[in-house]
């Protein structure tokens, strides 16, 4: 297993970590998974609040085998069910519970959007609650895991000093959410990075278009898709760490060897040039071939364009309802439906694609059904 050291505390953070969102059921398949995912060198093992079962099944498998001080354990603050300053208390003294533990290595605040979802947990007195549990030693560092997109995150990055960050980073959305000009930008701020969804749930490995899986054959027939997408993310030196739901040991086994290849993870061009084409023809697959190069950007009527055209993107990946509950609390506050039909944006994008009709048609996808009845409900629990 490689590491990297975490340039705010020296902490050597194996470059696989293990994301305990879907945890098996089975809790001896589970502990199975952990332990042995421990013996052979994952040391981060991420979890949240809201995962069912995860912060329990964790914290019971380290408790039983003696693993807890040996691993960094990451879990999050739901954010967006904390109404009041008691909350803060409130969910973090369940989660110690559950983990069995009294401390937490690595602490987020859940699913930030942007400023707007970081100011309102500073008027509820956040600043000064993680203050207290720092220096208490119950909080060793702080963090946030990211959804909204480039412009947002970068605001978001000089509010506070953060220690860590969690952000989604990939191939296929390298300019996406804060993508690589928000992974260089914490890398000025000397805020490492963890990488979540290196293999977009599984779209650049299961259902990535044959045509592409054959480029990364020829590559190297041993390797899969899979580990090329682990490749390209531990081809950049910002990152310091990679989540990966592994749900079998041949998964696991296969991601720990992709994760030990002597430190050395540099891209040649002819590997360089694969990605570019294995994205295009994905983007091919795609109904708006949006890059999330972000030039459309600003807006002057507050639509994110690239995070919008994102979510509808994720329709045949995650299914209607999946995609437009995303959309609403994480790009709801930057909807579609803001468009006030200027067309500045347009004459700016490097793909030609015709912005206004496209924005009509997210609205009509996203913004009707399910969204009418919970999008304010939901926009207004998230505060975002």
């Amino acid at each position: 297993m490689d590491y990297r050291i975490n340039p705010v505390n020296g902490d050597k953070i194996s470059l696989l970590s293990f994301g305990c969102m879907r945890f098996p059921k089975d809790f001896a398949a589970c502990e199975r998974l952990v332990v042995t995912a421990a013996e052979k060198g994952v040391n981060y093992f991420d979890t949240s609040y809201i995962y069912p079962g995860s912060e329990v099944t964790l914290g019971r498998i380290l408790d039983k085998n003696n693993l807890r001080e040996k691993v960094n354990v990451a879990t999050k603050l739901p954010t967006f069910l904390v109404s009041k300053s008691s909350d803060f208390d409130k969910y973090l003294n369940i989660q110690l519970e559950r983990l069995r533990t009294g401390y937490i290595d690595y602490y987020l605040m859940h699913m930030l959007t942007g400023p707007k979802s970081w100011e309102r947990l500073v008027a509820l007195g956040v600043k000064e609650w993680l203050a207290e549990k720092k220096k208490s030693g119950v909080i060793k560092n702080i963090g946030f895991s990211y959804h909204g997109g480039a412009a947002d995150f970068k605001d978001l990055i000089d509010l506070y000093d953060w220690e860590f960050i969690l952000m989604m980073f990939n191939y296929y959305d390298e300019h996406n959410q804060a993508g690589k000009s928000g992974l260089l930008y914490a890398a000025e701020k000397n805020i490492p990075v963890m990488v979540m969804e290196p293999l977009r749930g599984g779209r650049l490995f299961r259902k990535l278009p044959k045509a592409a899986s054959d480029l990364f054959a020829k590559l190297k027939p041993e390797q899969s898709a899979a580990d090329w997408a682990f490749r390209w993310v531990y081809s950049h030196n910002e990152v310091l760490t990679v989540l990966s739901g592994m749900e079998s040991l041949e998964v696991l086994e296969q991601n720990i060897k992709t994760a030990s290849g002597g430190g050395s993870y540099e891209l040649t061009a002819e590997q360089s040039e694969v990605f570019a084409k294995a994205k295009e023809l994905i983007l091919q697959k795609t109904k708006i071939p949006c890059t999330g190069c972000n030039y459309c950007m600003p807006c002057k009527a507050g639509v994110d364009i690239p995070l919008c055209f994102a979510h509808y993107n994720d329709i045949p990946l995650s299914g209607k309802n999946k995609a437009v509950i995303d959309y609403m609390s994480r790009g709801g506050a930057h909807r579609a439906s803001l468009c006030a039909n200027c067309g500045t944006c347009e004459p700016r994008c490097p793909q030609g694609i015709k912005i206004r009709d496209m924005l009509k048609e997210v609205k009509k996808k996203m913004e009707g059904g399910i969204y009418k009845p919970f999008g304010a409900i939901i926009r207004r629990v998230m505060k975002s």
